[in-house]
């Protein structure tokens, strides 16, 4: 069996029908199963983030709903224009987009000060600084190494805690915030995410997550903390409409999500780079990269006026074309398709919102550990010399102590004090970006050098 992978085919080429080839199409009842581990893989975490930024925000029941269904479009749509590309937007590249986790914290301090309104409308800008990143990513890619980018994912990881914690105990504002029962459903949904996970395979384990939720929310229905009264009200079809949350601009919402949004596209580079090496042996082309960013940021863009959240490539997805090598963009297209659909249909976003608190915590907890992961190996592809330790420990202690001690900068002009305490990671940023600029370049071999010299010289003292 031949693998296709240059992205030109002669119209005179028959069409392929096989898995391994971008360009394939494989029979549907064959194509299904496939597909269905892209679904697993992706649709809770497609779901979960409008569910802790409505929570953050305040919203009510109905915008929870718009805000779950909208999203689901947007994934699905993001990742059509990345596998068929419209023009130069799009990498044309076997990837899942959808709404990701690492913008949490920003949204959430965002949807707090500014509500929804001011999400969106700093998404608007923060769109835009995704597609000039994509179109400048060439010269200025050196300006975040591993070490900078690494310490950022790893204050993500970290500030996400309390939300998982608060969940774990109720959700904040539960009249009886902390019962033990909470504990017990959270504790048995993170507890089943672990046995599928660890001792599963197959579909099953791509499922260890919704295994969990399911577990949770068994558990939670037999205790009366489920209401179906919103899945009864809701009507069967919906088709998002511009301007559903209004759009409204703040110049430290804006800051803060530009940031953010231009260290995704940074780190998207490495999910892209993944999909190539794993699933198509061979390097990610620079007219892929360039489309990956510039179409991330346009759906982005686009999707901030109808309420949707931003996206980014999916780790987990680009996991399983890696292990399956299964690149038919046909297999990847139909759950986006799926994600699409499943957001036209308010019904199945009124079902998402009865999945209680504590089942989600307990399903995400996991998830927010291994982002903390994911930072720290990224900060261990660059040597931890003296300098190196110095950007991360230095962006870290500033960023979750300011965090943790919010009233520290209260008397810092607005502005300035809406964007540093707002989220960690914007200082986390600023910080590990501003001293890999600015601190000499030392390797470890440099460093034991300069220790030799240094030996030698009160040696001869």
């Amino acid at each position: 069996m031949t693998t296709t992978t240059t992205a030109t085919r002669h119209s005179t080429t028959p069409r392929s029908t096989s898995f391994f080839d971008f360009y394939g199409k494989p029979p549907l009842a064959k194509a299904l199963p496939l597909s269905l581990q892209h679904i697993l893989a992706m649709i809770m975490g497609t779901v979960t983030v409008p569910i802790i930024v409505v929570g953050a925000v305040g919203a009510s029941l109905e915008e929870k709903m718009l805000l779950i269904q909208i999203s689901l479009v947007f994934s699905g749509l993001a990742t059509l224009l990345q596998l068929y590309a419209l023009g130069r937007l799009g990498a044309k590249l076997p990837t899942i987009f959808g709404v990701g986790f690492a913008y949490v914290p920003t949204l959430t301090a965002i949807g707090a000060q500014y509500g929804l309104e001011g999400i969106l409308g700093a998404q608007v800008v923060g769109g835009v600084a995704m597609m000039v990143t994509g179109l400048f990513i060439q010269r200025i890619r050196h300006l975040f190494p591993p070490v900078v980018a690494g310490t950022v994912v790893l204050v993500i990881g970290l500030s996400l805690y309390d939300i998982a914690i608060n969940y774990l105990a109720g959700g904040v504002g539960a009249p009886d915030y902390g019962d033990i029962k909470y504990w017990a459903i959270g504790g048995v949904t993170l507890l089943v995410v672990l046995g599928v996970s660890q001792f599963a395979s197959g579909f099953l384990k791509l499922a260890s997550i919704i295994c969990g939720l399911l577990a949770g929310y068994a558990i939670s229905m037999a205790l009366g903390l489920v209401n179906f009264d919103a899945v009864r009200e809701a009507p069967w079809l919906s088709v998002p409409r511009p301007l559903a949350f209004g759009i409204e601009f703040y110049p430290a919402a804006i800051i803060s999500m530009v940031i953010i949004c231009v260290i995704n596209s940074v780190q998207t580079i490495g999910d892209l780079s993944a999909t190539t090496v794993g699933g198509m042996n061979r390097e990610l082309e620079k007219k892929e990269l360039f489309g990956g960013l510039l179409g991330n940021g346009f759906t982005t863009l686009i999707g901030s006026f109808f309420g949707a959240l931003p996206t980014s490539t999916y780790s987990q997805n680009v996991g399983i074309v890696a292990m399956t090598k299964v690149i038919s963009r046909y297999v990847l297209a139909i759950a986006a398709v799926f994600m699409v659909v499943a957001g036209l249909l308010p019904k199945f976003g009124a079902l998402m919102t009865t999945i209680p608190y504590p089942v989600l915590g307990g399903a995400t907890i996991l998830v927010f550990g291994m982002i903390t992961m994911t930072g720290i190996q990224l900060i261990t592809k660059d040597e931890m010399s003296a300098r190196n330790m110095t950007i991360v420990s230095l962006a870290l202690a500033l960023s979750m102590g300011v965090y943790a001690v919010p009233d520290a900068i209260s008397q810092f002009p607005e502005t300035l004090r809406l964007v540093l305490g707002g989220s960690p990671i914007v200082i986390a940023a600023l910080v590990a970006f501003t001293l890999n600029l600015i601190l000499p370049r030392q390797s470890l071999a440099d460093e034991e050098e300069e220790r030799r010299r240094i030996e030698a010289k009160l040696n001869e003292e």
